[in-house]
C-alpha cells in the first residue's frame, strides 16, 4: 500500500532526499518546486518503504490503508497529480526502463571550496526558519561559527508564533531547526534588536558576514475608511495574540460580537476562522496562549465570513487547508450565493480545481440580517465576488460594507479582520524596497553592502511556506560563500568575545 502525503506538508523535501524510488514530486531542481502547495507520492512508484515517513518533520506522510475519514481525499489528490506521470515518461524518453516512471537527473555540485576554505564567523539575524535553514546549511557544510541573534525572548520565528495551535504538527519542524541552537559552534542571544540594541555597523564589525532572515514584520493595508477604527484589527495582530507574541497585549482582541468578517480567503485568514469557531476545549491541550483561550471560552462568536474580491476558482487559500476545513468538528460551511457565478464555477470545476473542493458545500444567498446565534450552531460562511469599502461604526466597529451582487451592502459584525497578505518593514543600516517590501539583492546579496545577505521573506516577498525557506537559504549561503572565496568579504575588525560582551551589555533580556 503506498503512502501519501497530508495537510501539514511543509515542501521542505527532506522527503525527496530519503526516497529510494525518486517518486516524490516536485523536486527542488524542477520548476514547479516552491509553486506547488503540498509534495506528492505516486502510488504506482511507491514501495511502501515508510522512509520519507520517517522523514518527515511535520508528520503529513501516512499509508494510504491508515488515513482517517477527514484524510482520504489526500490519497486522490496525491494520485491526481501523476495522472500522466506515465505517459510523460514515456514521451520523454521511450528506453527508460526500472522500477519508477521517475528516473535521477545527473548529479551536480553547485558548490566547489578550496581545501584550505578555513572557518567563517557569521551572524544570522532572525531564527525563524529562513534563518534557520541557513545556519544548518552553514554549519553542516563549513566549518562556519554561528551567531543567531533574535529580537524576541524566544527562538522560532513564525514557528512559534505564527502557526495555528492546532497545527501542532507543523510546528514540530522547529524540534529540526532546535538542535542547532546547543550547535558547538552557534551562539544564540534573544532579546538583542540589531538597529536597536546594536547597530548594523556593530555586527557587521564582528563578522565575515551577516545574514538577515527578518521575515515580513507587517500586514498589508486595505486603504479603506474605518480600517483603523476600535474592533478593526490586522490578521498578523489576531495570529500574534494567540499565540502570545510579547508584542501584542493579552486584552488586545474582543470576542463579544456574534459575527466577524475576515477579508481575505488565504491559510492565514482560514486559520482565524478555524480558531474562533473551533471547541475551545479542542484547544486546550494545545500551546495556545492562556489569554487567548480564556477568551475563545466566552466568546460569543457563531459565525466568520470571509470575503473573497475574485471567485471560487482563485480563492488564495491551499487545497489541503480547504479540504481539511470540510471536516472541522460542529462546524457548518456555507457559500454564499449572492451571485450566480459562484455556484456555476463550483460546478464547472475539475478535480484538480481549487473551486471543487467546494462542490457538495451548502450555498445559500445569506439574510445578514438574521442574528449568527439563532441556529445555535457554528459556521464559516464564503463570500466571494466582494470587497470592502468601508468598516462602519461611531467609536467601535458595527458593520463593513462590501460590494458585490446588485451593488453595496452592510455584513453586521462586531470585529474585523484583514488577513491580505505580510509586508517587510525596512531595516537599519540596508536599502529598501518600498514598492515589493523587500531588501534589493542579486541571489541574496544585498546590494552595495559587502558582507550583508537576506534570506526568507525580506529577499523574496512573503511568498512559499516553511519549505520554500530551504531552497531560498541554500541560494543565499551560496552566494556568501562563493564570495568568501573570491576575498570578497571585509575582514572583521573584533573578535567573537567582544561581541559576546557586547551582547550582553546591550540585551534587554
Amino acid at each position: 500500500m503506498a503512502f501519501a502525503i497530508t495537510q501539514t506538508c511543509c515542501n521542505d523535501a527532506t522527503c525527496v532526499s530519503v526516497c529510494p524510488v525518486n517518486c516524490i514530486r516536485p523536486t527542488p531542481e524542477e520548476r514547479a518546486f516552491g509553486s506547488t502547495e503540498m509534495l506528492h507520492i505516486d502510488p504506482k512508484t511507491c514501495i511502501d518503504c515508510g522512509a520519507c515517513a520517517d522523514a518527515c518533520p511535520v508528520d503529513a506522510i501516512f499509508p494510504v490503508d491508515s488515513l482517517t475519514t477527514g484524510q482520504r481525499e489526500y490519497a486522490d489528490l496525491n494520485a491526481a497529480y501523476f495522472e500522466h506521470a506515465e505517459e510523460d515518461a514515456e514521451a520523454a524518453d521511450a528506453s527508460t526502463t526500472g522500477p519508477n516512471f521517475h528516473p535521477w537527473g545527473a548529479p551536480a555540485f553547485d558548490r566547489i571550496l578550496p581545501a584550505d576554505f578555513g572557518p567563517l564567523r557569521v551572524a544570522i539575524v532572525g531564527t525563524g526558519p529562513a534563518g534557520m535553514y541557513a545556519a544548518e546549511d552553514l554549519l553542516l557544510h563549513t566549518r562556519a561559527e554561528v551567531t543567531l541573534v533574535d529580537r524576541l525572548p524566544a527562538a522560532g520565528g513564525l514557528i512559534r508564533y505564527g502557526v495555528a495551535p492546532d497545527h501542532p504538527a507543523t510546528k514540530k519542524i522547529g524540534d529540526t531547526f532546535a538542535r542547532f541552537h546547543t550547535h558547538p559552534r552557534v551562539r544564540m542571544y534573544l532579546g538583542l534588536e540589531v538597529g536597536r540594541d546594536v547597530t548594523t555597523e556593530e555586527i557587521a564589525a564582528h563578522h565575515d558576514a551577516v545574514i538577515y532572515a527578518v521575515g515580513a514584520a507587517t500586514d498589508r493595508r486595505l486603504g479603506i475608511p474605518g480600517e483603523d477604527r476600535t474592533g478593526s484589527l490586522s490578521a498578523t495582530t489576531f495570529v500574534a495574540w494567540y499565540n502570545a507574541h510579547p508584542d501584542v497585549a493579552p486584552d488586545a482582541v474582543d470576542l463579544s460580537s456574534e459575527r466577524v468578517v475576515v477579508v481575505g480567503n488565504g491559510n492565514v485568514a482560514l486559520d482565524v476562522a478555524r480558531i474562533l469557531v473551533s471547541d475551545p476545549e479542542a484547544l486546550a491541550g494545545t500551546e495556545i496562549a492562556g489569554h487567548a483561550l480564556a477568551e475563545l471560552r466566552r466568546s460569543k462568536v457563531r459565525e466568520v465570513v470571509l470575503l473573497g474580491r475574485r471567485g471560487p476558482d482563485d480563492a488564495a487559500c491551499t487545497r489541503p487547508e480547504l479540504l481539511a476545513l470540510k471536516h472541522l468538528p460542529g462546524v457548518d460551511l456555507v457559500v454564499d450565493d449572492h451571485d450566480p457565478r459562484i455556484g456555476a464555477v463550483i460546478d464547472a470545476a475539475g478535480p484538480k480545481d481549487k473551486a471543487a473542493v467546494l462542490r457538495g458545500v451548502a450555498r445559500e444567498a445569506v439574510d445578514w440580517s438574521v442574528s449568527p446565534g439563532a441556529t445555535g450552531r457554528r459556521r464559516i460562511v464564503f463570500r466571494f465576488l466582494s470587497s470592502p469599502v468601508d468598516v462602519c461604526g461611531d467609536t467601535h466597529t458595527r458593520a463593513v460594507r462590501v460590494t458585490g451582487g446588485a451593488g453595496e451592502l452592510e455584513i453586521p459584525a462586531g470585529l474585523a479582520l484583514r488577513a491580505i497578505g505580510y509586508r517587510g518593514v525596512p531595516q537599519p543600516g540596508l536599502p529598501y524596497d518600498e514598492a515589493t517590501g523587500t531588501v534589493p539583492h542579486e541571489r541574496g546579496r544585498v546590494a552595495g553592502l559587502a558582507g550583508a545577505y537576506v534570506v526568507g521573506w525580506i529577499k523574496r516577498g512573503p511568498s512559499g511556506g516553511i519549505g520554500a525557506n530551504r531552497v531560498c537559504a541554500a541560494e543565499t549561503v551560496g552566494t556568501l560563500l562563493a564570495d568568501a572565496v573570491a576575498g570578497a568579504l571585509p575582514a572583521p575588525t573584533a573578535g567573537p568575545k567582544t561581541f559576546h560582551r557586547l551582547a550582553r551589555r546591550r540585551s534587554r533580556r
